[in-house]
């Protein structure tokens, strides 16, 4: 036999001719099994009986003689099918053996798959049934995936999926919901047609909380089952303790079966890749070979870009930041140009890596300002990530001060005035071109970048709405408070305490008309956290 590789070499054709070749029952459906070990790395591969580089020949010649792809399937597939029945018949009179199910290996790990006849399903090397043929043709989008595809953030809630997730896989004629609860993998993957039957939604959550154990803990994962039954709740329950974790590849594959459109099992492989911002899970049909998409997937960050410039808005708590450099326009009249632009980039570049370490991500920069948004995280606290994260590049400007005082003799120092702020918000992304804006809709950011402009000389401020969030064990363990005049003028630092904006604003003297719309709101400095 000949793998489809191979075919396409010796009749010259593409894997998209083929493909269509097989969806027009031109060609019979290929037998699929696991390469040999110099097959390339697909993890299976279809083969072809030798008589297929006659018929594509045939193929070619029709269509020299002007016949149409319509007439030529026509008159092929009606011969296809009297040979197949052909064969089944002889099989039947010979009492020809059913094939025994041998366990398919994942190439990746060497282990037996969930791909077995043991369990009732799919055994490699079983042919194909002609609804799974169909064109694999790829043009390297996320929303042009062969099969379901979807991702989920570390919260394991669902914030984007393809046309074929939400029709075929969910069966959702409506759109995500916005409210982030109604959105748990879990609750939406008992509510597939898998559920029907006990032994598929075994198979189906297998590698979900295979990944989920890479993510997160017991107690994080737990956190997840909230909305489900007593009886799903201990079907989770038993497949986590029998289920073991992945390793630290970006990506894994798992053999499984999905439901066709016809109620047909049809084989795939699913492959789930790891992200900062979340996992990402896609299937792919088994027909010819998967080389095309795993050559997609390796393109991580092209693959991660696409899926958060198309993920869909939804309401979400989030502590939004808002950091300024002070004073920016003195310094940019004391530098040359490209010194200042210099300056600019070592801030947001130093920046980066704190805020990847306490999961920021990324809003804007508009000119020596950014906007970075803290969403919840399984095993840790968003507010708490936002705080330890301003404190940190509080530290960090004071190095950066230091090595440009030395460079350019200057005595002032370089600071970077944040403000956070806590709330409930829309979060989506504009798109203008190739350019892609993440934002949060509502006030919270708008108090937040007031509060940055209110902050002086570095400081971290906080909305009190923030601190009140934060549970009162881990709350004492901020250094946070308003300082105050004495009658002798001078000036005392109140600990655990707020001030309303306002009062603030009269107290150090500064325009109050830019801050009238948050006057009335209680704020406070936060100076440490142990």
């Amino acid at each position: 036999m000949l793998n489809s590789k191979q075919l396409i070499e010796i009749t010259d054709i593409s894997r998209a001719t083929l493909n269509n070749y097989v969806a027009l029952g031109i060609l019979p459906s290929p037998v699929i099994r696991t390469p040999g070990e110099n097959e390339g790395r697909a993890t299976r591969l279809g083969y072809f009986d030798d008589a297929a580089v006659q018929r594509i020949q045939q193929v070619q010649l029709l269509k020299k003689r002007g016949m149409s792809m319509a007439q030529i399937a026509a008159e092929l597939s009606a011969s296809l099918a009297q040979d197949m029945q052909s064969e089944q018949n002889t099989a039947s009179v010979a009492g020809a053996p059913e094939k025994s199910g041998n366990t398919l290996q994942d190439t990746r790990t060497g282990k037996p798959s969930a791909f077995s006849s043991d369990t009732g399903q799919s055994s490699p090397g079983k042919l194909l049934p002609p609804t799974l043929s169909q064109n694999l043709s790829f043009d390297g989008s996320i929303e042009d995936l062969p099969g379901p595809a979807y991702m989920v953030n570390n919260n394991f809630e669902l914030i984007w999926w393809n046309n074929k997730a939400q029709h075929t896989f969910f069966n959702h004629n409506d759109d995500l919901p916005g409210d982030l609860e109604s959105r748990n993998l879990l609750q939406l993957l008992f509510g597939t047609e898998s559920a029907s039957d006990a032994g598929r939604m075994r198979d189906l959550l297998m590698p979900h909380l295979a990944a989920g154990k890479k993510r997160l803990s017991q107690q994080a994962l737990i956190k997840t089952y909230s909305a489900l039954g007593a009886n799903q709740l201990s079907i989770l329950k038993d497949i986590y303790e029998t289920t073991k974790p992945v390793g630290k590849e970006p990506m894994i594959h798992f053999p499984t079966l999905l439901l066709d459109g016809n109620g047909e099992l049809t084989p795939h492989d699913l492959y789930i890749c790891f992200y900062r911002e979340g996992m990402f899970f896609t299937y792919s049909p088994v027909i010819l070979d998967d080389n095309y998409l795993l050559e997609f997937l390796s393109k991580r960050n092209q693959v991660i870009n696409e899926l958060l410039n198309q993920r869909k808005p939804y309401l979400t708590n989030v502590t939004v930041m808002v950091a300024d450099v002070q004073n920016s326009i003195k310094i940019c009249s004391e530098l040359p140009a490209e010194e200042y632009f210099e300056l600019i980039n070592n801030i947001w570049q130093e920046s980066a890596p704190i805020f990847r370490k306490y999961y920021g991500t990324y809003g804007k920069h508009a000119g020596d300002g950014m906007v970075y948004y803290f969403f919840p995280q399984p095993d840790c606290d968003y507010k708490l990530n936002a705080i330890q994260c301003a404190l940190e590049l509080q530290e960090m400007m004071k190095g950066i001060t230091q090595k440009w005082q030395a460079r350019k003799g200057w005595f002032s120092d370089i600071f970077l005035n944040t403000g956070l702020n806590e709330g409930q918000e829309w979060f989506g992304s504009y798109h203008a071109g190739g350019h892609v804006e993440l934002t949060v809709l509502g006030e919270t950011i708008n108090y937040a970048s007031r509060i940055s402009d209110f902050a002086r000389n570095g400081s971290v401020w906080a909305t009190k709405k923030l601190l009140n969030q934060i549970p009162k064990q881990s709350r004492d363990k901020i250094n946070f408070g308003i300082s105050r005049k004495t009658q002798n003028n001078e000036s005392v630092f109140v600990a655990d305490s707020y001030s309303s904006t306002g009062n603030l604003i009269d107290e150090g003297g500064q325009a109050s008309d830019k801050f009238k719309d948050i006057e009335m709101i209680p704020i406070t400095e936060i100076r440490a956290m142990d």
